[in-house]
């Protein structure tokens, strides 16, 4: 399945368009390699996902063309998700 597909599939991101925009901007990887929108995601790979300052790392563990919202997580499992501490701005 292709990347940005799966990420509106298993709700990752809410809008296929949204999922190739950032996919295409370099904020995803695929099994430490970084990733198209068209690449190819199977069942094992595991995926890191930039936003802004927070990355998250999931492992996929299906693939399935459609799914119910409430089904959507079953599609993935969350390994980690960490947020980068923001510069504090010094206000004297």
């Amino acid at each position: 399945m292709r990347l940005d597909k799966f990420l509106k599939v298993s709700r990752l991101i809410k809008r296929r368009s949204v999922a190739k925009e950032v996919a295409d901007k370099g904020r995803i990887l695929i099994n430490g390699k970084q990733a198209k929108s068209s690449s190819t995601v199977k069942a094992g790979d595991e995926m890191t996902l930039q936003f802004g300052n927070k990355t998250v790392v999931v492992r996929v563990d299906k693939i399935v063309e459609t799914t119910k919202k409430d089904e959507a997580q079953e599609m993935y499992t969350l390994i980690s998700e960490t947020v980068a501490p923001r510069a504090e701005e010094n206000r004297f």
